[in-house]
């Protein structure tokens, strides 16, 4: 009877033994309960890039502008630099051009110092820029004109670009990835193997699109008889590389 009695007694502690081994276990290295039991089985893959671009022809066309103005006062200067403005904007209205396309990036009012005799202030120099924004290319050289006529003395450039990229990068990349789906196929044909679904995409970041500047000679000033602008082409592309499964 002692026998029995002390044999349950160390079966009851060495049971109780490892329920507190287990639970300090799980305790020191943060075992989540219930067990999950996860396959360390892996699918091979078959990664695959595939590349497309498409040439757009530009859609759009911003002309950048300036004004310059020296005088004695800053409210003569004001007064030069809004005048020549008003004046553009009346002609910008006569060509139709809506008042929401025409931006003024700088309005900006300066002294001039005379250091010869300490520092004195022997005038102003003020700055304002305009961008133009244009669907109509006809009307490019147009405004140009019209900016020299009114007194607008620095032409900085004209930036033809595509208004909606993203219309194109949707098309591009649904290029590439029928190029890397083709390229998927002779590779599985080649290897003699079965491609199953596809378990990833992944895209390289687009390239920036490519602007075509003309610049007005060196000051961006001066005369000009009407320059041959042309928009060229902007070129989208993107690459993307897809995961097959092996079969």
């Amino acid at each position: 009877m002692n026998n029995l009695l002390a044999n349950n007694l160390k079966v009851s502690f060495l049971y109780l033994f490892f329920i507190i081994t287990a639970l300090y276990l799980i305790k020191v290295f943060d075992i989540a309960y219930p067990l999950k039991i996860v396959s360390t089985t892996q699918t091979t893959e078959l990664a695959v890039v595939g590349e497309a671009k498409i040439d757009v022809s530009p859609d759009a066309a911003i002309i950048n502008l300036g004004i310059n103005a020296t005088e004695k006062s800053v409210s003569q200067v004001r007064e030069k630099i809004d005048q020549i403005n008003n004046n553009f904007l009346a002609e910008l209205e006569k060509l139709s051009v809506k008042k929401e396309l025409i931006k003024t990036n700088n309005y900006s009012v300066q002294p001039n110092y005379d250091y010869s005799e300490g520092q004195k202030i022997i005038g102003y120099t003020g700055n304002m820029r305009l961008q133009i924004k244009v669907k109509d290319f006809s009307l490019v050289n147009r405004i140009l004109e019209k900016a020299e006529a009114v007194g607008i003395n620095q032409i900085e450039g004209v930036n033809f670009f595509v208004d909606n990229p993203e219309v194109y990068r949707e098309k591009v990349r649904e290029k590439a990835i029928a190029n890397a789906k083709n390229q998927a196929e002779k590779l599985a044909k080649s290897l003699e193997i079965k491609l199953g679904r596809i378990t990833n995409i992944v895209e390289s970041p687009p390239r920036e699109p490519i602007f075509y500047q003309k610049t007005m000679g060196a000051g961006g000033t001066g005369n000009f008889s009407s320059p041959v602008l042309e928009p060229g082409v902007e070129t989208i592309s993107t690459v993307v590389t897809l995961y097959f499964e092996k079969q």
